[in-house]
């Protein structure tokens, strides 16, 4: 009787006692999650996520068994999956929401209000305005003196640089480092390319500071000449997800490069 008196108070207030089931086909989907203290909601993820849930293939390789067995509400992706493959493996009566965020730090703030709206969230708005600012007002907290600066990362021993169209290009220039890769997009150095070698890259961006991404646990690093310039090591953990995971990131250089006390 009891049980039934609050289901009836839930319908009165039209509420659900459902929790949404979310699979995250994208560790940094599964971070904004995490944000939004969905945790407990996600049922299933990427295979190169580190939640201890069940694999659902890749994002650009999503396994339609795999997620129809999962029997999920939602699935959140990014738009590197192709439409027609989203659209065969979201099974029926399932939604799939398509986020962006490699683009540029606006994106994420954006990912965060989409995936609230689409779950009912009401603190969603509160939540991406108050990282909105807080990274912002943490980058201008960082000491770059417009120094010259080069951003490297290398997953899995090809490396690549972050040009113009890419969220850190923004972080790094709020931060006040002048990023010297000009490419529009994300750079892959390799021989196939326009720059075959990040030596050549270097010789030609001539940076103050070549700031490289490395993923502690796999030991993924950057191998290049000395030269006239600073290397400084990050956490690659901290910066390859467009996320709010990025205000470790921000810590770690206003730690590096902290503002003189007034």
């Amino acid at each position: 009787m009891k049980k039934i008196f609050i289901l009836l108070l839930l319908a009165i207030a039209g509420c659900s006692s459902h929790e949404p089931r979310i699979i995250s086909q994208s560790p940094y989907i599964t971070h904004t999650l995490k944000y939004l203290c969905q945790e407990e909601n996600i049922v299933g993820v990427s295979r190169y996520d580190l939640l201890d849930r069940p694999r659902t293939g890749g994002i650009l390789d999503p396994e339609k068994e795999a997620i129809a067995g999962l029997e999920p509400d939602y699935i959140f992706t990014s738009d590197w999956t192709a439409p027609a493959i989203l659209h065969e493996v979201t099974p029926e009566g399932a939604k799939a929401v398509v986020l962006q965020g490699f683009h540029e730090m606006e994106e994420i703030e954006d990912n965060i209000r989409v995936i609230a709206k689409i779950l009912g969230l009401p603190e969603g708005e509160r939540k991406a305005d108050e990282f909105a600012a807080a990274w912002k007002r943490n980058a201008k907290e960082v000491k770059g003196e417009g120094r010259k600066a080069l951003l490297l990362s290398s997953c899995k021993g090809e490396p690549f640089s972050f040009g113009r169209n890419t969220y850190l290009y923004d972080l790094f220039s709020v931060a006040g480092f002048s990023l010297v890769e000009k490419h529009p997009s994300i750079r892959h150095v390799n021989k196939s390319g326009d720059i075959s070698s990040v030596d050549e890259l270097l010789r030609i961006t001539e940076p103050d500071i070549v700031f490289v991404l490395q993923d502690n646990e796999h030991g993924c690093s950057v191998d290049m000449s000395e030269g006239d310039y600073k290397v400084v090591l990050l956490n690659g953990e901290h910066f390859v997800y467009p996320a709010p995971v990025l205000m470790d990131g921000i810590a770690d250089l206003k730690r590096i490069f902290p503002v003189p006390e007034k």
